[in-house]
């Protein structure tokens, strides 16, 4: 083979190569994981966050409870009838399941402001290792807060059920098999 047949060959191999970066020896620019969090409102927080914890959904925060026999308010209520709930132990669980809802969504619009700071402080170059200690901390009480109140909630659920609910509920969520 003449050596200008080795350098067709080369260049007919490595053109697809140089095609994809431009025919320069600078690499591919790839966008980052992050990439689609840098138009968010708060960075950290996606919006289906936010408007969870404006809801005060639960988000798994409970799992503690949830898994060692403490049922929360609404999978009791979604499993009222196999779990033969009477109309006080019903009425009792929906007012638990109304306050949990409103603690936790005012604790966690807290926690929406608490993120909000801490993002303001880097978008305007205010973050001191100071500033950012004091919003995390802040940011660390707000989440143990919506936290309490969904674990709290779980505790009083299981305090108005008799002992065989609460061994029904686990077995009809699939916590324990029946028997």
């Amino acid at each position: 083979m003449r050596l200008p047949a080795v350098a067709a060959a080369f260049l007919a191999l490595a053109s697809p190569a140089l095609a994809q970066h431009g025919g320069s020896h600078q690499p591919a620019v790839q966008a980052a994981p992050y990439a689609p969090s840098a138009a968010r409102e708060i960075k950290a927080m996606s919006p289906q966050e936010i408007a969870d914890l404006r809801a005060g959904r639960g988000m798994g925060l409970a799992l503690a409870a949830e898994l060692n026999g403490h049922p929360g308010p609404m999978h009791a209520l979604e499993h009222a009838e196999a779990l033969r709930l009477t109309a006080a132990q019903r009425a009792d669980l929906e007012r638990l399941m109304t306050g949990m809802r409103r603690d936790a969504a005012i604790a966690g619009e807290r926690l929406i402001e608490a993120e909000r700071a801490l993002d303001g402080l880097f978008a305007g170059l205010r973050a001191t290792p100071e500033s950012v200690a004091s919003a995390t901390a802040r940011i660390g009480a707000e989440a143990a807060s919506v936290r309490a109140v969904h674990l709290v909630t779980h505790i009083a659920t299981r305090a108005l059920l008799t002992q065989e609910q609460v061994v029904r509920h686990d077995e009809l969520r699939g916590y324990r098999r029946g028997g």
